[in-house]
């Protein structure tokens, strides 16, 4: 019989997110949608082995493609483990893909997944229309950031 700490374990959700995302781009809209995977890419995903750090989404004859995605191969996988790096079809419904179309050639926006995890045992994949952030952006952001902590810190002192 399982313990209440191993039903715990497994309802925690895995999330495997790209911080690197929110910095590098101004985060427009967002949409949920699934992912097609293997098996050993579903194990490898739920002991959180995938990184999404250079990755983007692009569509292909009214389909979404995920590139760049990788999910390292499965530790217990034989000659049966999928390819790190392949691309991966992302499940929308038709008019949503033509309405993320329309607003990146309209706005020249790109594709970018921010996060996926797990939703009743299915991968789900969180994409945003998102617009490349300039240099100076990048800058401005590094400076609140430190100048949040910085009155965060001096708040906790005279507390």
């Amino acid at each position: 019989m399982a313990s209440s700490k191993d039903k715990k374990n497994k309802n925690q959700s895995i999330t495997i997110d790209n911080r690197k995302a929110r910095f590098d781009y101004h985060i427009f809209d967002s949409v949920t949608c699934g992912i097609v995977l293997t098996g050993t890419e579903v194990k490898s995903i739920r002991s959180g082995k995938a990184q999404l750090k250079d990755s983007f989404a692009r569509i292909e004859k009214g389909e979404v493609w995920l590139y760049n995605c990788n999910i390292s191969p499965y530790q217990f996988g034989n000659r049966f483990n999928h390819t790190p790096l392949r691309k991966r079809k992302l499940l929308l419904q038709g008019k949503e893909i033509l309405k993320l179309h329309g607003k990146m050639k309209e706005k020249n926006l790109v594709l970018v997944p921010l996060k996926i995890y797990f939703s009743k045992n299915w991968a789900k994949v969180e994409l945003a229309l998102a617009k490349s952030k300039k240099m100076y952006d990048k800058r401005d952001a590094i400076k609140n950031r430190e100048l949040q902590r910085t009155i965060k810190e001096v708040k906790s002192k005279y507390r």
